[in-house]
């Protein structure tokens, strides 16, 4: 009898461990650094892109809350805007953000300017209005139009990472709760900045400013070499880099992201800082060629489709040993209907210090593979 009781206690010992197991595949989440290249006349003038941060467990209940998604969501693009009735950041699912409809289907293969502004124009609609008297924005002004629609204005690559449940939940309960009040400044409080201090959360101390050779401005091209970097140190940390190709017809195809150094070197601005200092001229020329050319983004990553945006979210499988960290190429469902529809009584409130974001709990990252697409 005695030994009957130890026999099943030992059986429903290893059951619970087994239980626990199981649901520790599940534990993990996905997120991404969005690098979207800079297109049209800004983009010319500045040349340094566009970052935005995906998380595939984080939904938006509305623009400016967070919350865990429901199963079959595709999760939410965060990121920093000037332009938006005083909000610093605003949270838009996964879909809307890239193509401005809520279904795969919807996305036409090839649009024209008509097209982009009914399809912008119906979202904002159904989805935006919460955010206040809020214009469509210009070349000098920021709109809510700069916060759907992306991939019809630039090819976006997106370096999937591995984060925790943990992790995701700390992010949700600061942005949540710290006042969401807009700081933006151009050089260093921009939408680079926002992406640096959140991973800075995920990945302490990883995302520092760099004066060379950004002058300690921050920008997207700065904070994808950094995030490479920093997984070909860190066992554990791979990155799965994707490629969401530009809709064809409404704009010209956008062009490659700069660092400061790189757009003063290989633009029109080279001229007047040569005949104004040729000094500082020689200087920006060495710091782009010691410094300015790095290149982060891996030969033919994988192309996602709206219907396979999914990809960005799929669980990384837990192993139990880990191959040296690499930066790889990877090889239709419907987004949440209730997301973004309204602005809640009493939102929080977020404040863009950089005290806001060092002050969050730090997890520790989970040690999983990437699955290699």
């Amino acid at each position: 009898m005695h030994t009957n009781c130890i026999f099943r206690s030992s059986a429903f010992a290893l059951a619970t461990l087994a239980v626990l197991s199981f649901g520790s595949l599940h534990a993990s989440a996905l997120a991404a650094l969005l690098v979207e290249e800079p297109y049209g006349v800004f983009g010319a003038l500045n040349p340094t892109g566009h970052n935005a941060l995906y998380f595939d467990r984080i939904c938006a209940e509305t623009p400016v809350t967070l919350r865990r998604c429901h199963p079959g969501e595709l999760g939410a693009v965060l990121s920093r805007y000037e332009g938006i009735d005083g909000y610093d950041w605003v949270a838009i699912p996964l879909l809307p953000y890239l193509y401005s409809v809520e279904n795969a289907s919807d996305v036409p293969d090839r649009v024209d300017r008509r097209t982009v502004t009914e399809l912008s124009n119906r979202y904002h609609e159904a989805r935006l209005l919460s955010l206040g008297n809020v214009p469509p924005g210009n070349l000098y002004h920021g709109g809510w139009t700069q916060l759907v629609g992306a991939a019809y204005d630039r090819r976006i690559y997106a370096f999937r990472f591995d984060t925790t449940e943990e992790q995701d939940d700390a992010l949700i309960a600061r942005l949540n709760g710290v006042p969401n009040r807009s700081h933006f400044d151009l050089i260093y409080n921009n939408c680079a900045d926002f992406a640096r201090k959140v991973l800075n959360t995920y990945f302490p101390g990883a995302f520092p400013r760099s004066f060379f050779p950004d002058a300690g401005m921050t920008t997207p091209k700065q904070i994808a070499y950094k995030l490479v970097h920093y997984s070909r140190e860190n066992r554990g940390v791979q990155l799965t880099v994707f490629e969401i190709p530009q809709v064809p017809g409404y704009r010209r195809f956008s062009r490659s992201n700069k660092n400061v150094a790189e757009s003063l070197a290989t633009t029109s601005y080279a001229i007047p800082i040569a005949l104004t200092n040729p000094y500082i001229a020689l200087g920006i020329v060495v710091d782009y060629g010691l410094r300015g050319r790095v290149h982060f983004i891996p030969k033919d990553p994988q192309k996602l489709s709206p219907q396979t945006l999914a990809a960005l979210g799929r669980p990384a499988p837990v192993v139990t040993e880990l191959p040296e960290p690499a930066l790889t190429a990877a090889s239709s469902p419907k987004e949440n209907p209730v997301s973004a529809s309204s602005q809640a009584p009493g939102a929080a409130e977020f404040n863009s210090s950089e005290s806001e974001f060092t002050t969050a709990t730090n997890f520790g990252l989970q040690k999983s593979k990437v699955s290699h697409e």
